[in-house]
């Protein structure tokens, strides 16, 4: 079965796999999401991930990550939709809740948070904001 918007089926199975305690969760491979999940795991979203072979495709397992019996992801939204795209410069990139959490975006030099676009002064898709 195809999806039409593969980010959000991988961001909504973090969401669903934290809500019921589980410890991984196992998304399709793609390159897109190993760069998000490069972004969360350098921010300290989650523990890590590895690719593994899930049927006839690869897949990835998601390191899910708690703090004292609370998920580490209060919150996970994807900004940008198929149906929808949301452009950012540098300098108007959004700020979620006061600079706590991040904002993932996809530039010309990568999948990037919002603070190392600005830092190298790129903007982009909005692709999900977590905190």
């Amino acid at each position: 079965m195809a999806l039409t918007d593969p980010l959000g089926d991988m961001l909504t199975r973090i969401r669903n796999g934290q809500r019921a305690k589980k410890d991984s969760v196992l998304t399709p491979a793609s390159k897109l999401r190993a760069r998000v999940l490069d972004v969360l795991q350098r921010e300290g979203y989650i523990r890590g991930y590895s690719e593994e072979q899930m049927g006839p495709a690869n897949g990835i397992r998601i390191e899910l990550k708690y703090f004292e019996g609370q998920p580490a992801i209060k919150h996970v939204a994807r900004v940008s939709k198929p149906g929808r795209r949301v452009y950012s410069g540098s300098q108007e990139l959004p700020i979620v809740r006061n600079g706590l959490g991040i904002t993932i975006v996809s530039t010309p030099r990568g999948v990037l948070s919002d603070a190392e676009a600005r830092e190298q002064n790129v903007g982009g898709e909005v692709l999900a904001e977590v905190f």
